[in-house]
């Protein structure tokens, strides 16, 4: 059974910093693309970023750019968040995901985690 299990989510300021973990069982991880989004309250989920297969390529969202850094560890089946620079408007509850080719629609990814609650305060 595949699983995907976010973690590190949580309550910080404007300004600061929050790093979610995405850890993947049932899979095998090096195979997939892995990316993450975010819903927040009253909107569409939306892309955040991804990596590929062997975290040689990233791509970020617009709106995250400078600011969010996506990262994998193959050995360990974990996908990372780096989130800096936090603003209010980042609050949402963060899904990771996985994909077998690196893409950036929700439609390309094919399995999902339960999702993880930022909140940033002002």
């Amino acid at each position: 059974q595949v699983q995907l299990v976010e973690s590190g989510g949580g309550l910080v300021q404007a300004g600061g910093s929050l790093r979610l973990s995405c850890a993947a069982s049932g899979l095998t991880f090096s195979n997939y693309a892995m990316g993450w989004f975010r819903q927040a309250p009253g909107k569409e989920r939306e892309f955040v970023a991804a990596i590929s297969w062997r975290g040689d390529s990233t791509y970020n969202d617009d709106s995250v750019k400078g600011r969010f850094t996506i990262s994998r560890d193959n050995a360990k089946n974990t996908v990372y968040l780096q989130m800096n620079s936090l603003k209010p408007e980042d609050t949402a509850v963060y899904y990771c995901a996985a994909a077998s080719i690196f893409v950036v629609t929700i439609q390309g990814y094919k399995y999902w985690g339960q999702g993880t609650q930022v909140t940033v305060s002002s």
